[in-house]
C-alpha cells in the first residue's frame, strides 16, 4: 500500500483542490494513501510559503521513512530557489522513494537524477485536478502508484529516458542540478511560450545535449499569438536545431501540460 507525501516546492496549492484529490483517491484508489503537508497551503507572494518553509517541507517528506513516494502538488516556479539546499539535506530514507511531478518540478527531478537519489518520475500532479477533465490525469498517477503501468508514455525503448518541460530543462543547463544525459532519449514539452521563444530555448538546450540517443517532442501548447508569424512549426524548429547538433530527432512524445500527459519514469524501462 503506497504511502504518499505531497508537498509544494513551487507555487501555492488550494485546500479545496486537495480535498477533491483526496476524495478521488479514497473513492477509487483505496490502496494509495495520500498525505498533504500543511505547507502546500501556505502563500507568500508567488510561492507556497517562504523558501525556508518549502525547503523544510520537502526535506521532511523525503526523510520520513513512513512514506514511499513524494508527489509535488503543482508546478509554477520556485523549486530552483530551494533544490540544491534541500537535496543536500536528504538522508538515507530519501534514497528509496519515488519522486513525482513535472513542469517546474522537473528542476527537482533533474537534481535527483543527477545525484542518483530515489526514482524521479515525470507524472501528472494534484494540481491537474483543476483542468477540465483533469480527474483523468490525477487518476493516471494514482493508478501508476498502485502498480498500473498502462499510463506510461509508449515510445520508450531500450535507452534510458527522461522527460522535462523545455524551459525547465534549458534553465538547468550549466547548473549543479543538470544531470548527465549522454545515451538518453530526452522528451520535452512546453506551454504558453511564443514560437520564437521555443526556438531560442532549443538553440540553448541542444548545445548542451551532445551525445544523447535522441530527442522527442511532446506537445507545444497554448502558444500565444505574436504580432507576426514565426514561420516554422514546432517540429520544424526541433528538426533545425537537432540537425545542427547532430542529435537524432525521434518524433513525437505523448507528454504535455494537459490531461493526456503520460508518465515517464527516469532511466531504463522496468
Amino acid at each position: 500500500m503506497p504511502n504518499v507525501a505531497i508537498c509544494a516546492p513551487s507555487a501555492a496549492f488550494a485546500k479545496e483542490d486537495a480535498d477533491r484529490v483526496l476524495a478521488l483517491a479514497e473513492a477509487e484508489f483505496p490502496g494509495v494513501k495520500l498525505h498533504f503537508h500543511p505547507q502546500c497551503f501556505l502563500s507568500e507572494g508567488h510561492f507556497a510559503g517562504s523558501d525556508a518553509a518549502r525547503c523544510d517541507a520537502l526535506v521532511e517528506c523525503a526523510n520520513d521513512a513512513a512514506f514511499d513516494a513524494v508527489w509535488f502538488a503543482r508546478g509554477g516556479y520556485g523549486a530552483a530557489r530551494i533544490a540544491e539546499d534541500a537535496l543536500a539535506r536528504f538522508d538515507h530514507a530519501a534514497q528509496g522513494k519515488l519522486y513525482l511531478g513535472y513542469s517546474d518540478g522537473g528542476t527537482l527531478l533533474g537534481g535527483l537524477y543527477r545525484q542518483r537519489i530515489g526514482q524521479p518520475v515525470h507524472a501528472p500532479m494534484p494540481a491537474d485536478i483543476r483542468r477540465a477533465g483533469g480527474e483523468a490525469a490525477v487518476r493516471r498517477t494514482l493508478a501508476w502508484l498502485g502498480g498500473d503501468k498502462s499510463g506510461e508514455e509508449p515510445s520508450r525503448d531500450h535507452h534510458p529516458t527522461v522527460a522535462f518541460n523545455l524551459m525547465t530543462l534549458a534553465m538547468l543547463c550549466g547548473t549543479p542540478l543538470m544531470p548527465g544525459l549522454a545515451g538518453h532519449v530526452v522528451l520535452v514539452e512546453e506551454v504558453c511560450e511564443y514560437l520564437y521563444a521555443v526556438d531560442r530555448l532549443f538553440f540553448h538546450l541542444t548545445a548542451h545535449l551532445g551525445g544523447i540517443a535522441g530527442l522527442r517532442l511532446g506537445r507545444i501548447s497554448e502558444v500565444p499569438e505574436n504580432d507576426r508569424p514565426f514561420g516554422a512549426a514546432p517540429e520544424e524548429i526541433v528538426r533545425h536545431w537537432c540537425q545542427r547538433h547532430a542529435i537524432p530527432f525521434l518524433g513525437g512524445a505523448d507528454i504535455g501540460h494537459d490531461i493526456d500527459n503520460k508518465i515517464v519514469p527516469f532511466g531504463l524501462a522496468r
